[in-house]
């Protein structure tokens, strides 16, 4: 297994520490869920609303335990050969029309074997992370793939190994760290839960918001930090087709540091509001609404 067991993850409280010096502030529930994951070498599920810090978790995990982060993003459609392996078609023609120009075209079965050698084989990121020695797997918006692909990542996840019809088995000698994350498009299947650790991941609260801004943005004007927070947190009441996440607000805060604003007043954020929106008709419906948006 990948050590993950140290000083600096040793405990709740040190691994949410080891998260801050990375810019990723975890309260006690996320550092709680992620300490157990890591010390009983279970996959992690992540869900929430989008920007609620999922993904940035895994990457925060990543930096914090010095290994590769590999990403798998799941769509509709989207298949095991797609994310576990494929074989370099250009290069292998390339190799049997060099045998051919030699000579060395022999028996078919020799030719067969020489084409589907290791060096022909393009690892996707699955398998990737079954070979590498050090990483973590983000497995992200697992809501958007079928049930086909959710089977097949469950028998992945509890044996660390798949099969390779041409070249046998791969298994992993030290079996990454897993983080999964869901939107809630839909249902992910009990099964797949239950070889998981849950967290469901909110929004922040404007408190935590504001630590979040300084943190990744140093510098930022106290009042500017404040003020972007709680119009953040308005606007996620507001009704809005994509109310913004966390990542929306640190877009909008270092936006109004760009245009030189030193607090968040109507013009300054009229002028910033596509930092932060990403639809015409929530746009348009703010846009009537920002001197309310902004009181104090």
């Amino acid at each position: 297994m990948l050590e993950v067991v140290d000083d600096r993850t040793g405990s709740p409280t040190a691994l949410a520490a080891a998260l801050r010096a990375t810019g990723y502030l975890a309260d006690d529930d996320l550092a709680t869920a992620a300490f157990l994951a890591l010390a009983m070498h279970r996959p992690l599920f992540c869900e929430g609303e989008p920007g609620t810090g999922k993904t940035a978790l895994a990457q925060a995990l990543a930096t914090v335990l010095d290994a590769e982060l590999i990403r798998l993003q799941c769509y509709e459609g989207i298949d095991a050969s797609q994310a576990l392996y494929d074989w370099d078609f250009p290069r292998q023609l390339l190799h049997l029309r060099a045998l051919e120009a030699t000579g060395g075209a022999g028996r078919t079965d020799d030719v067969e074997a020489s084409l589907y050698d290791r060096r022909f084989l393009l690892a996707r990121p699955i398998l990737r992370a079954l070979q590498s020695p050090r990483a973590v797997l983000l497995v992200d918006e697992i809501d958007r793939a079928d049930d086909e692909f959710e089977a097949f990542l469950l028998e992945v996840l509890t044996e660390h190994a798949v099969s390779i019809p041409e070249l046998g088995e791969v298994r992993a000698a030290v079996p990454p760290v897993v983080v999964l994350t869901s939107n809630r498009t839909r249902e992910v299947h009990d099964a797949l839960k239950r070889r998981c650790l849950y967290l469901w991941l909110d929004h922040p609260d404007v408190a935590r918001e504001i630590e979040i801004l300084h943190a990744r943005i140093p510098g930022l004007p106290a009042r500017l930090s404040a003020e972007v927070a709680t119009a953040a947190h308005r606007l996620r009441e507001a009704d809005l087709l994509k109310p913004p996440g966390v990542a929306e607000s640190l877009d909008w805060a270092r936006a109004l540091q760009l245009v030189g604003a030193r607090h968040l007043d109507v013009d300054s954020a009229a002028a910033t509001l596509g930092a932060v929106l990403k639809y015409r008709e929530d746009a348009d419906r703010v846009r009537t609404r920002l001197e309310t948006l902004l009181a104090s």
